[in-house]
């Protein structure tokens, strides 16, 4: 698909652009050409075309309006050059519209650039696409001419598009026919049988670049150099929910690391202090050794340590064996055995022993 374009060449680019430089060639109608960077259908827009007459050599350059109109279409209707701006090469000899068209109008269009939009959701982005050497870019196109209800004659052209290359897939799945040198132009402005088909592939040299633009443009009635000056976009990754989750993966994976080396780190950190201690303590012992002290003074330091273990464990052992012998054998309340001489007291013979 092909909806704008920037088209600021002067007359004497067209023809260069489109090799009819030598080629005599004459003009049509160019006092309406009005250069613009957004140029949309409906705009008029220099035209190379071959001269009516079949044996003539020469060629026009001819200013016509940009979405087609066809001959056969009612006088009194009106016209709308967005409804064949463009036709795909694909079914181009199917269509009345355009098969009519294929043997002697077929016509050139030269621009410097078009534009293309991507989707990301609601919003469209628009790209600028173009040459990298700056040389400019020549469709493939049909013309036509329709007169309406006043008489006057109105001369009309479709760009003829086809599959995106493998390098603009990304972008927009369709892409204007690029005649990319002299002869495959030749080939579909000149030719007479049906040869022309060749023409009508994807352009794919890797000389055709572009960069965001403006989404601003989009605008028709949006013209001049900042149509075409390149601005920053935010990366898709950077909102995509892939990256919300990749982004958490990474925090839990970065997390577990620190984890395990701070636990590392504290089992280290602890027994480098054990050793430290153990080492002091050697270190006493040697010392009240080489200085002549009783085995009572190094007992005096062991001991308390050996003495807190063994009360510790003496102390916690009868404990643990009385709370395992109450709980399987419960104390039970002893009670009073009954013999035959107990009776109940009586109200007779308490009076009787009064």
């Amino acid at each position: 698909m092909c909806g704008r374009a920037r088209c600021t060449l002067r007359a004497d680019d067209v023809s260069r652009a489109c090799h009819r430089s030598v080629a005599p060639t004459r003009t049509l109608h160019m006092d309406r050409y009005n250069p613009s960077y957004n140029v949309s259908p409906g705009s008029n827009l220099p035209v190379i075309r071959r001269e009516d007459a079949s044996d003539s050599e020469g060629y026009v350059l001819h200013c016509m309006k940009w979405g087609l109109i066809p001959s056969f279409t009612k006088k009194t209707e009106k016209p709308d050059h967005y409804k064949m701006f463009n036709a795909r090469s694909e079914s181009i000899e199917e269509r009345a519209s355009f098969r009519r068209l294929l043997p002697k109008s077929r016509c050139l269009v030269a621009v410097e650039g078009f534009y293309e939009w991507r989707k990301d959701g609601s919003r469209k982005q628009p790209y600028y696409i173009h040459l990298k050497d700056g040389r400019s870019l020549v469709f493939a196109a049909l013309y036509d001419s329709w007169q309406n209800s006043e008489g006057e004659t109105l001369y009309t052209f479709t760009i003829v598009t086809t599959s995106s290359s493998s390098a603009l897939r990304w972008l927009h799945d369709r892409m204007p026919v690029i005649l990319g040198d002299k002869d495959s132009i030749d080939t579909w402005l000149s030719s007479s049988d049906s040869s022309f088909k060749s023409v009508l592939k994807p352009y794919e040299e890797s000389d055709l670049v572009w960069y965001p633009v403006t989404p601003a443009m989009g605008k028709p009635s949006f013209d001049g150099p900042e149509c075409i000056k390149e601005i920053q976009v935010k990366s898709e990754g950077n909102t995509s929910i892939s990256l919300f989750f990749s982004r958490k993966g990474a925090e839990s994976e970065d997390t577990k690391p620190e984890k395990k080396t701070s636990f590392q780190e504290f089992v280290k950190t602890e027994h480098a202090k054990d050793e430290s201690e153990g080492a002091k303590l050697e270190e006493g012992d040697n010392d009240l050794k080489s200085s002549g002290g009783s085995s009572y003074s190094q007992n005096a330091i062991k001991f308390p340590i050996k003495r807190e273990y063994e009360a510790f464990s003496s102390d916690s052992k009868p404990l643990v064996a009385n709370n395992d012998q109450m709980s399987a054998n419960p104390a039970k309340k002893k009670e009073k055995v009954k013999t035959a001489d107990d009776k109940q007291p009586t109200l007779f013979s308490y009076f009787g022993k009064r």
